[in-house]
């Protein structure tokens, strides 16, 4: 049989690397918002707002092509989100069971759970206080006006009173912590990603995929079929990220042309300083906070991690979803950045549902600046309270577009503010999306790196101790005692 190791070596020449996809999907990216933005302000200048109630035979025409350009281009994009979607279960189930048949000690698997979750919980704790020092500092949520405040809770009313009803069914803790374990894996796997499940979801899923990965190690010559069946399916899923990601300049750029030419630059005028907080906490977690964790716990250069994870943090702020990032980010880690698959394979999986501490800066800049704008004072304890319930709903929050609004409704109802002032940042929401999506993916990497690092030490010490000498003093006792004992 051979290790998950040796079938993914196997497996890396049948990956051909383009050199530069970082830079396709890049101008990708820009191709889209560019011209997203030109026919925003196109339509608006060819068909002004009075005239869309009566268009004139131009007018409709107008209309309808640029509403085509829209349809089809989002179409394309949510085809490429489907592909990526499409292998993230098979991945996540067969990298994280295979993770842990390669650790084979459970002891040491524990270890590497605990320090990965140590590290998330001190990124996402220092994220959510960035966050509130910046929306405490700058006071965006003063710049809004009653009247666009009241403009936009009706405009985004609809959006909002989904968000609170999600957030009407959230369950206690006890059922949470029940629900990690899946009456039904099957079930709780055909609803992981759409948010459909009973359960879980997708931490159930990974719960699952340990549960018989620590089951496997203990015979691992009875599960060795089923164990190279997995292996398959692992290689098999490289295949399809590879196809899809030829796709990945195209199917970015039409995600965010379609958001884009809805939007235009109108929205962000209104909410201009707390998009600004926002994207500013953002980037001082990005760039700030993990540039010193690297240098610190991973002994890593900054720019050699930015560099090697490029193309993964692009796939990020282009689909707005840490899941359908999960395949291109396993790839990124084990051929760009070197970390063993053992280590990416387990942090990247876990972490891409369980470590978003970009969604928990974010939900704490969104609860401020709501409460500024409503007028709610928050005491200390209270702010203290929205950082502990901001990093908790950060761990589990669906890793697909939006999936941290219901939980923001939560927080922000926990300290006073009504759910319904959601909608007031709801047109933004996509755009910030994007960006939050981009840290939390590098989070998940960055944690990799760290625990690439402290295993790298652990071995270390452990092949020095291997070959450290024995004691003289011993050795001799030993001998002296080997003697008397032997018949004269």
């Amino acid at each position: 049989m051979t290790s998950p190791a040796e079938s993914e070596n196997a497996a890396k020449p049948e990956h051909h690397s383009e050199t530069g996809s970082h830079w396709r999907i890049l101008s990708g990216l820009l191709v889209g918002i560019v011209a997203g933005l030109l026919l925003y302000y196109a339509t608006q200048l060819l068909v002004p707002a009075a005239d869309r109630a009566a268009p004139n035979l131009f007018q409709s025409r107008v209309l309808f092509w640029s509403q085509a350009a829209v349809y089809w281009a989002e179409g394309f994009g949510k085809l490429f989100l489907r592909l990526m979607f499409m292998i993230v279960l098979p991945l996540v189930f067969s990298a994280l069971t295979l993770a842990v048949v390669e650790i084979g000690d459970l002891k040491k698997l524990g270890s590497m759970g605990l320090r990965t979750l140590g590290f998330t919980a001190i990124l996402s704790i220092s994220a959510v206080l960035i966050g509130l020092t910046l929306v405490n500092t700058f006071q965006p949520g003063k710049a809004i006006s009653e009247e666009q405040r009241i403009a936009l809770s009706e405009k985004y009313s609809t959006d909002a009173e989904k968000r609170v009803k999600q957030s009407q069914q959230t369950k206690p803790i006890r059922d949470v912590l029940i629900d990690l374990f899946p009456e039904n894996p099957l079930q709780e796997m055909v609803g992981a990603v759409d948010g459909s499940s009973k359960g879980d979801g997708m931490l159930a899923v990974m719960v699952f995929a340990l549960i018989c990965g620590m089951a496997f190690t203990t015979n691992p010559q009875q599960a060795a079929g089923f164990i190279g069946w997995l292996e398959g399916l692992q290689l098999v899923s490289s295949v399809v990220i590879n196809f899809a990601m030829k796709l990945a300049p195209v199917g970015a750029g039409c995600l965010v042309f379609a958001i884009t030419s809805t939007l235009g630059f109108d929205i962000l005028r209104v909410l201009a300083s707390f998009v600004l907080t926002a994207l500013a906490g953002l980037a001082l977690h990005l760039f700030v906070t993990y540039s010193i964790v690297l240098i610190v716990f991973a002994r890593m250069s900054p720019m050699t991690f930015f560099r090697g994870s490029a193309e993964a943090l692009l796939t990020a702020f282009g689909t707005s979803s840490s899941s359908a990032t999960l395949p291109t980010a396993m790839r990124v880690a084990t051929d760009d950045l070197g970390f063993p698959p053992r280590v990416s394979n387990f942090v990247l999986t876990v972490g891409a549902t369980g470590n978003q501490n970009g969604t928990a800066l974010f939900e704490g800049v969104v609860v401020l600046f709501l409460a500024q704008v409503m007028g709610v004072e928050l005491s200390l304890a209270q702010q203290i309270q929205v950082v502990m319930m901001s990093v908790l709903a950060g761990i589990g929050t669906a890793g697909v577009p939006g999936g941290s609004l219901p939980l923001i409704v939560v927080v922000m109802q926990s300290v006073g503010i009504p759910g319904s002032a959601i909608g007031i940042i709801m047109g933004v929401d996509r755009i910030l999306d994007m960006s939050r999506t981009t840290v939390n993916v590098a989070g998940d990497l960055v944690i990799a790196a760290c625990v690439t690092e402290s295993e790298r030490k652990i071995e270390a010490r452990n092949l020095i101790a291997s070959q450290r000498p024995e004691n003289p003093a011993t050795s001799v006792a030993t001998t002296k005692t080997e003697d008397e004992a032997s018949p004269s």
